[in-house]
């Protein structure tokens, strides 16, 4: 089996309240996130778990939130002798606006993404305003995009895990890494999801299910196999990955 490290690039941030993460609790809680683009080495393609913001905010104060630098998608691949021309492959978790933002720039990619966010791209229900077609018309229209579904190998040592938590098409990324299997969450969460602090494993719960999701039920169950399934848990908006080259 084909072994990968993980890179984490932050290309982005948001600022906003903390239950956005973690479902009824931290209200009132300002929290930043950062938002990765993650190149996958190894010793064949070139791969990215999403592409980010194409404008991210560079402030000190975000650095300083998140305790790491933000690049742009070009400085981030670059650090790794990379351009956008370079990339082979793209998986999607989701196709929120701030996971495909720099897609039109990778023009050799293919790019794979779930049916459902394909459907729910071009006809997002109201409540999701963070769907915008614009952002992969380009790929799309090239013929740039493969679907894939449940346990699909996009290459050896790496898998897709269809993970519908915070949107219907949400794929987990699971990748062979030296210490072990690694899963990239196709969801929106922190550590905090996976580890809650005390007062809410006072209340028997093991998970704390994503601030926004398609079902909190069915988030928590998903939440709990993710956990018992990885050696590695890579919470797709964990800040403290913004100080980290490399994992596994």
């Amino acid at each position: 089996m084909k072994s990968y490290k993980i890179h984490p690039m932050v290309m982005g941030t948001k600022q906003f309240d903390k239950s956005m993460m973690t479902y009824q609790y931290g209200a009132g809680t300002p929290y930043t996130i950062p938002i990765y683009s993650w190149y996958i080495e190894g010793p064949d393609q070139i791969v990215l778990v999403d592409t980010g913001e194409m404008n991210p905010i560079q402030s000190e104060d975000r650095q300083k939130a998140i305790n790491g630098r933000i690049y742009t998608f070009e400085e981030g691949l670059s650090r790794w002798g990379l351009t956008p021309d370079d990339i082979d492959i793209v998986i999607h978790t989701h196709l929120h606006n701030d996971h495909c933002e720099n897609d039109y720039k990778c023009s050799r990619a293919k790019f794979y993404v779930h049916e459902l966010e394909l459907h729910q791209i071009h006809n997002p229900h109201p409540l999701d305003f963070r769907y915008l077609e614009d952002y992969i018309l380009d790929v799309e229209e090239n013929g740039q995009i493969i679907t894939v579904d449940d346990g699909t190998q996009i290459c050896p040592g790496i898998r897709v895990l269809h993970t519908p938590a915070h949107t219907p098409g949400g794929l987990s990324v699971e990748i062979e890494t030296a210490q072990g299997k690694a899963v990239i969450t196709g969801f929106c969460i922190i550590d905090e999801n996976f580890n809650p602090p005390k007062e809410i494993r006072a209340m028997e719960m093991e998970v704390i299910p994503p601030g926004t999701h398609v079902n909190a039920y069915e988030a928590y169950d998903i939440l709990m196999d993710v956990k018992a399934n990885a050696d590695l848990l890579i919470p797709l908006h964990e800040p403290r990955f913004a100080a980290i080259d490399t994992i596994g």
